[in-house]
């Protein structure tokens, strides 16, 4: 019997992976993203679908662990001194967006008919967005670190904060015979203990956490490095429980009370394999969650409410955004972003259900409504981002390129284009730079260098920017196909001027020699052969045999060049570079 009940779990195992495996990547080939996949996956194996499980709750449980890893590797990213400094998002742009997003969709809530209390604490949980949900698609293009990204983050962190007063809250409004027993002696108790908790955490991340990880380091045991870290996590996590907070609250104190720590990175690998397998599953619960008979029994009201919290939820954010100052398509980001509710509401709607807030059936309508609307919020922000306008870049403190005069004409200013011009520069030349990255220019205007806004691909920006009275032009922008547009606008329209050309591969490189630029070179390709030339002294060469044996591979190099080119005056011209240069070098 107990062989037949671990061949019935490990059937579940095997499902639940086999339906992300499936899912995943189909709904990522389509387009729809992850997210959506991990939903749709477990719609289809629960028991509103197959049938293959028949208590999504538990499994939701188990899977908010993916959130509390997710919180914990954010944390890691968030030093004190890094949160200290978003203290305005987190107070001040948080309670704005949750107050006005409260009172509003109180109102909606009252709109359909229901009592204050009821539309408070359906409003309440809407307002909670989806942690999970948010994290993961700013995860996926990379703005979680990005300035807007950062305000998204911060009002995510106040509503975590935001839990434990609601549950106080319902608390206090819930029917007499239901709360009056527990209110007066149970309230500063519950205060005290969560302070206590909180207080444990901060003090063994500050005494007790470094030193743990500085012995097991010594220990040099690799799987005892990965068991403490997942220890601190869920320890932390526990503590956060106990207390009567956020779990997921917990976890990012630890991470940010290691953030300073010398084994941030090392936590942080040792974590990610857990909190991504996890946290897809968190999104297979919700799938499960979704009561479909709820949702054929009651469809209106349901789809009603979905529609109506989204959108007064999404503007409401906009506007808050845009009193904030935000940019209109900052505001419209954040606004599709996180017009969803969250997993916290569910932890509301649980406490408001068994203080008798609620009747059972609000609570199964809601949590519908929630769980439709993360479930479309994938949706609306892949219709956002392919029908969104195209953002202009802001011009403030750039300026366009003009009558601009210098002996050197540079274009493009990144990593490449700033070590190529030290060799001018030292020689005192007089130097114009163009870029068409606003930003670029900002951060160079920082280190003292004046770029000017311009589009070198067009052969008017090239004559403001006086490609005409230069001697040289550098092409340093990393764009193949661009580079070889410039080149070839700057060769029928500035002959005199010496040009030269960063070069992306020998196929590019192909390409330029046949436009007969002055000078072209491939990006890695010198500091591939200095390192390289020191790889071979590492064999034990001696520096003229090191030299002698890089000079050859140049040779080579040269040669192979000059026989990929196509017809004969290219490869002539080709290997008389290759000769000239060979005679020189010895």
């Amino acid at each position: 019997m107990a062989v037949e009940g671990s061949a019935g779990d490990l059937i579940k195992v095997v499902t639940l992976l086999g339906a992300a495996v499936v899912a995943v990547p189909l709904f990522k080939r389509l387009g729809l993203g992850s997210v959506l996949g991990y939903l749709a996956a477990g719609l289809a194996i629960g028991p509103f679908g197959f049938g293959l499980f028949t208590d999504p709750q538990t499994i939701l449980h188990t899977a908010e662990l993916g959130v509390v890893m997710f919180l914990f590797v954010i944390g890691l990213e968030m030093r004190p001194s890094h949160l200290w400094s978003m203290r305005r998002d987190i107070f001040g742009l948080g309670s704005l967006q949750v107050v006005v997003c409260g009172i509003l969709l109180t109102c909606v809530g009252m709109a359909f008919g229901f009592p204050l209390a009821v539309s408070f604490v359906c409003a309440m949980g809407f307002v909670l967005t989806s942690t999970a949900i948010v994290m993961q698609l700013l995860g996926e293009r990379g703005d979680i670190a990005a300035p807007r990204g950062q305000k998204i983050v911060a009002v995510l962190l106040f509503e975590d904060l935001l839990i434990v007063p609601l549950l106080a809250i319902v608390a206090f409004i819930a029917p007499v015979d239901a709360a009056q027993d527990a209110i007066a002696p149970s309230r500063w108790v519950g205060v005290g203990i969560a302070v206590g908790a909180l207080a444990a955490l901060v003090a063994a991340g500050i005494w007790l956490l470094n030193p743990l990880f500085r012995m097991l380091a010594n220990s040099k045991a690799r799987e005892v490095m990965t068991a403490a870290a997942l220890l601190v996590v869920l320890g932390a996590a526990l503590l956060m429980q106990v207390g009567g907070l956020s779990m997921a609250m917990g976890a990012f104190l630890a991470g940010v009370l290691l953030s300073e720590s010398t084994f941030r990175h090392q936590l942080e690998a040792d974590i990610e394999p857990f909190r991504g397998l996890l946290l897809g599953l968190f999104f297979i619960g919700v799938g499960m969650s979704l009561d479909l008979a709820v949702v054929a029994q009651n469809w209106q009201l349901i789809v009603a409410g979905v529609v109506s919290m989204m959108v007064v939820k999404a503007l409401c954010i906009y506007g808050v955004a845009r009193l904030a100052k935000s940019s209109p398509a900052d505001a419209l980001d954040r606004a599709v972003l996180m017009a969803q509710g969250g997993e916290f509401a569910f932890v509301l709607f649980s406490s408001a259900l068994a203080s008798k807030v609620i009747s059972p059936t609000v609570n199964a309508n809601m949590t519908a409504v929630v769980v439709l609307s993360m479930a479309l919020t994938p949706l609306v922000v892949l219709v956002h981002r392919r029908f969104a306008p195209t953002v202009q870049a802001s011009m403030e403190g750039v300026e366009k390129a003009e009558e601009l005069a210098g002996n050197i004409l540079v274009i493009g200013f990144g990593r490449f284009g700033q070590i190529a011009i030290q060799g001018a520069l030292a020689r005192g030349a007089s130097i114009s730079i163009i870029d068409n990255d606003t930003q670029v220019i900002r951060d160079a205007a920082d280190f003292g260098f004046k770029v000017y806004y311009g589009d070198g691909a067009r052969a008017d920006v090239l004559h403001a920017a006086g490609a005409h009275n230069a001697r040289a032009i550098m092409v340093c922008i990393d764009n193949r196909a661009l580079a070889t547009r410039i080149a070839e606008h700057v060769k029928a329209e500035f002959p005199h001027a010496h040009l030269m050309v960063r070069a992306f591969d020998r196929e590019h490189a192909v390409e330029l020699v046949k436009l007969d630029v002055d000078y072209q070179i491939r990006e890695t390709f010198e500091s591939a052969m200095a390192f390289g030339r020191q790889g071979v002294l590492a064999l034990g060469a001696t520096p003229d045999e090191a030299d002698e044996v890089i000079d050859d591979l140049r040779r080579r190099d040269k040669e192979r060049l000059a026989l990929e080119m196509s017809g004969g005056l290219f490869a002539g011209r080709a290997l008389v570079q290759v000769n000239t240069e060979t005679r020189q070098q010895h």
